[in-house]
C-alpha cells in the first residue's frame, strides 16, 4: 500500500510521539496512510494509548504540515517557497556571516526534547565543532531541569525514574507531587489503579482537585509555591514522632545533621500557615508513608516549574532518604520526566553544560574522551554557555543568530511576550520543524524535517529505557531528516565528514562518546533493541552489560557510594500577591493537548475536545467578580494581559487561578508567567506567579 506521499507501508512496531511514556504501538496500513494499532505486550502501556497517541498519524498528513523549505522573501518579506540547497545556502551563510562580524558565540542553537537521542547528540556536535558556539541549550531546560540537579546532588546521576514504571503498582504508599498524571500520561493512570487494588495507598499534592487526584486516599491542595514548606514539614514530623530510619541514614548516606536542622525549623504549625494544608493532613501523610513497608514519591512539574525547584525535590528526596527509601525494592524517589525523549534529550550535548553521556563540559577528562571521539583536540571545544531562558533572553543582543530545533518558545518560553520580541530582533533565524509553529512563522529560513514514523531512531524514556523506533513509511518528497540538515549546513561550514546522515551510524558514535560515562550505552546497540518484542534496554548499559533496570541498590553513584543530604529552607515565591495583583496563577496541561500545542492543535479530533484557552478559578472568586461560567474575563500579570473564558469549578483553591499553556495569542498562558530562574537548574518559575482578574 501507498500512503499520500508514496513511501510503502507495512505493521512497523514502534512508539508514540508525544510523552515520556513511550507508549509502544504498531503502525498499519489504513486509510489515508498509516493507523495506530495496540502494543498490548509493550510493558510500559500494555496496549493503552491516549486520544492523542490513536490520533498522531493525523500530523503526518500533507494538509497539516510543511512539506517544502520556504525563505523570506526579501521583496515582499514573506515566507516563499525554495529548494533545499537554496535553503542551506542561505543558513549556512546567515550562521558563517554572523560569526565572521561577532564571533562564533554570536551564534545560538536551541533544540527540543522531543528530538531523539541520535539529533540531539549531533546538534550538540554541530553546535561545538561547526560552529565552535558555547551558545546552545534546550527546551528541556523547562522541563525536568530541577528534578535533574537535585538527583545528581543527591545520587550523584539523575535518571527520571530509577526503577521500572511497573514497580509503582506494587509500593505500598506513594506521594505523588505535582502530577497530574491522569491527564498529562493517561496510560500510567492503570499503574495507580494496580497500587490502589493491591492495597496501596495513594497521597496527591495538588492545589487543583485534578482527575489524579479524585483517585487520591489523601489529597493534599497546598497554596502554589509551597511545596518546599511541605516537605520540609513532613520531614519535622517524621523526626519528631520517631519515624527515621538510623541505620538506612548511618550505612547509605551523609549530611544527615543539617538536613535534619533545617527540616526542624518547620514545625507543622508554622507549615499549615505558609501551605494551607491542615496539620491533621500533614500527620496523616507521614504516617502513611512510614507504615508501609514500600513507599515512594514521584515529583513531576508542580513542585519542579519553580525558582526554588532544585531545593523543592532536594527536600522530598530527603525525606525519602530519612525513612530510607531509595536503593530498596519498590521504594525511592522519581521524577515523572514529561516530554518525548526528555530523558535522552539531557543526555547526549544539547544542555549548555554538557557533553555526550551526561559528561560535565567542565571536566577535563570528559573533553579529552569526547574530543578523541570526535577528531578534535580537547582546547577547541568551547565552555559552558547560557541556559534555555538566558539565552533567549540575549537574542538580538550577544547572539545575532539562531538555528533552532523542534521547539515553539513564541508558546512555551515564560514571559513569551518579551522572548517574542527578542527571536522578531535577530539578524538571522533559522527554524526546523514540521509544522509552521508560531515561531517557525518568525523565521529567515524554515526547514520541513521528517517525523518520528518517517525515520529510524532511539529514544530514552522516563524510565532510563532506551527504544528504537522504526521508520514506518517514506516523508513526503521535499521533506529531509534533522541528520541531512545538519550534514548539508556542517558541509557548507567546512566540515564534509563527522555528521552522517544514517541514524545508526550516529548512534554507534554516540555509543563511543557515552562510553563509561553516568549515562553509558556503549552496550546496546539497534540489534540489540529490535530483539524480541522491543522492550528496550536500561541505561547504563557498558559493552557487554545487562542494562540496570532498577539503580542504586548496592550504592549511590557518588564518589563514596553514599547518597548526600542537602539541606534546604522554604523561601517565598520570586512574586507574592499584593493589593494590585492579589491571585496566584499556576499554569499546566490539559488532556487533549500537549505542550505548545505546534501538532495537537492541528488534529480537529483534540481540537473538538480541548477547543481552546480558559481560566479556571473557585466559585467564591467568581462570585468576588459576578462572573459566570464560560464569561470572558481578563486575567493580568506585570508582563502581559490575556482574556479567556472563565471555568468555575470548587476543583481550586480559592486564592488560585489556573490556565493551560497549549495556545498563541490572546489566550497565551506564558504572556504571563515569571522568569525568575532556580539558582541551580535555572528553571523558570512557570508554576506561580500573581496576577489579578477583571472583566474585560
Amino acid at each position: 500500500m501507498e500512503n499520500e506521499s508514496g513511501g510503502a507501508l507495512g505493521a512497523t512496531p514502534t512508539h508514540c510521539p508525544y510523552c515520556a511514556l513511550q507508549c509502544g504501538m504498531t503502525l498499519a496500513p489504513g486509510g489515508e496512510g498509516v493507523k495506530v494499532v495496540e502494543r498490548p505486550r509493550f510493558p510500559v502501556n500494555g496496549g493503552a494509548l491516549c486520544g492523542k497517541g490513536r490520533t498522531a498519524p493525523a500530523v503526518l498528513s500533507s494538509r497539516v504540515r510543511l512539506t517544502e523549505p520556504v525563505v523570506r522573501s526579501h521583496a515582499t518579506g514573506r515566507l516563499v517557497p525554495t529548494t533545499w540547497e537554496e535553503a542551506l545556502d542561505r543558513v549556512a551563510e546567515g550562521l558563517a556571516r554572523t560569526r565572521a562580524a561577532h564571533g562564533a558565540d554570536a551564534c545560538g542553537v536551541f533544540g527540543g526534547g522531543g528530538l531523539t537521542n541520535e539529533k540531539a547528540y549531533a546538534l550538540g556536535k554541530f553546535a561545538r565543532v561547526a560552529l565552535g558556539t558555547s551558545q546552545i541549550d534546550y527546551n528541556g531546560r523547562f522541563c525536568m531541569s530541577s528534578a535533574a540537579a537535585a538527583g545528581q546532588r543527591a545520587f550523584g546521576l539523575d535518571r527520571g525514574l530509577p526503577f521500572p514504571l511497573a514497580d509503582v503498582a506494587r509500593t505500598g504508599c506513594l506521594i505523588l507531587v505535582g502530577s497530574n498524571l491522569a491527564e498529562t500520561m493517561p496510560p500510567a493512570l492503570r499503574h495507580l489503579t494496580e497500587l490502589k487494588a493491591n492495597g496501596g495507598t495513594l497521597v496527591v499534592v495538588d492545589p487543583r482537585r485534578t482527575r489524579t487526584a479524585e483517585q487520591a486516599d489523601l489529597h493534599l491542595a497546598p497554596r502554589p509555591g509551597t511545596d518546599l514548606a511541605l516537605a520540609l514539614g513532613l520531614l519535622h514530623l517524621v523526626v519528631a514522632e520517631g519515624r527515621v530510619d538510623e541505620a538506612y541514614i548511618e550505612e547509605r548516606t551523609r549530611g544527615w545533621a543539617e538536613a535534619r536542622a533545617a527540616a526542624m525549623a518547620h514545625w507543622p504549625e508554622y507549615v499549615e500557615r505558609i501551605t494551607g494544608v491542615p496539620v491533621p493532613q500533614l500527620r496523616d501523610t507521614v504516617r502513611r508513608f512510614c507504615a508501609a513497608e514500600h513507599a515512594m514519591v514521584l515529583t513531576a512539574r508542580g513542585p519542579e516549574q519553580q525558582a526554588k525547584g532544585t531545593d523543592t525535590v532536594a527536600a522530598w528526596i530527603n525525606l525519602c532518604l530519612a525513612t530510607g527509601r531509595p536503593g530498596r525494592p519498590l521504594s525511592g524517589y522519581g521524577c515523572l520526566t514529561g516530554q518525548g525523549n526528555g530523558q535522552g534529550g539531557r543526555e547526549h550535548g544539547q544542555k549548555a553544560d554538557q557533553l555526550p553521556g551526561y559528561r560535565k563540559l567542565t571536566d577535563p577528562a570528559a573533553r579529552a574522551h569526547v574530543a578523541g571521539v570526535w577528531g578534535v583536540t580537547p582546547e577547541s571545544l568551547p565552555g559552558p554557555g547560557r541556559s534555555a531562558y538566558e539565552l533567549l533572553d540575549a537574542l538580538g543582543g550577544d547572539i545575532k543568530a539562531l538555528l533552532l530545533m523542534g521547539s515553539n518558545p513564541v508558546v512555551s518560553a515564560p514571559h513569551a511576550a518579551h522572548v517574542e520580541a527578542r527571536l522578531r530582533s535577530l539578524d538571522f533565524l533559522a527554524v526546523a520543524d514540521v509544522v509552521l509553529s508560531e515561531t517557525a512563522a518568525l523565521a529567515d529560513v524554515v526547514l520541513p524535517v521528517t517525523q518520528w514514523a518517517e525515520e529510524t531512531g532511539t529514544v530514552t524514556n522516563l524510565e532510563g529505557r532506551v527504544l528504537l523506533r522504526r521508520r514506518a513509511l517514506a516523508p513526503p518528497p521535499g521533506v529531509r531528516s534533522d541528520l541531512a540538515l545538519l550534514h548539508g549546513l556542517a558541509e557548507r561550514l567546512g566540515h564534509a565528514k563527522g555528521f552522517p546522515e544514517e541514524p545508526e551510524e550516529v548512534f554507534d558514535e554516540l555509543r563511543r562518546a557515552s562510553a563509561g560515562g553516568p549515562a553509558d550505552y556503549s552496550g546496546i546497540t539497534y540489534g540489540r533493541l529490535a530483539e524480541g518484542d522491543g522492550e528496550g534496554v536500561f541505561w547504563p548499559c557498558p559493552e557487554g552489560g545487562a542494562g540496570t533496570p532498577r539503580l542504586f541498590l548496592d550504592r549511590f553513584a557518588t564518589a563514596d557510594g553514599r547518597a548526600r543530604f542537602v539541606p534546604v529552607t522554604h523561601r517565598d515565591a520570586a512574586e507574592e500577591p499584593d493589593a494590585e495583583y492579589p491571585v496566584l496563577l499556576t499554569t499546566g496541561r490539559v488532556l487533549a493537548q500537549y505542550q505548545s500545542g505546534a501538532q495537537t492543535r492541528r488534529v480537529d479530533a483534540l481540537n473538538a475536545a480541548a477547543p481552546g484557552p480558559f481560566v479556571e478559578l473557585h466559585p467564591r472568586l467568581a462570585a468576588r467578580l459576578r462572573l459566570a461560567d464560560g464569561e470572558p474575563v481578563a486575567v493580568t500579570s506585570r508582563r502581559g494581559r490575556v482574556v479567556v473564558p472563565a471555568r468555575v469549578t470548587p476543583g481550586i483553591r480559592a486564592d488560585t487561578v489556573f490556565m493551560p499553556f497549549h495556545w498563541p495569542g490572546p489566550g497565551r498562558a506564558n504572556t504571563l508567567t515569571h522568569p525568575a530562574l532556580d539558582p541551580v537548574s535555572r528553571m523558570p518559575e512557570f508554576k506561580v506567579c500573581a496576577v489579578r482578574l477583571e472583566r474585560p
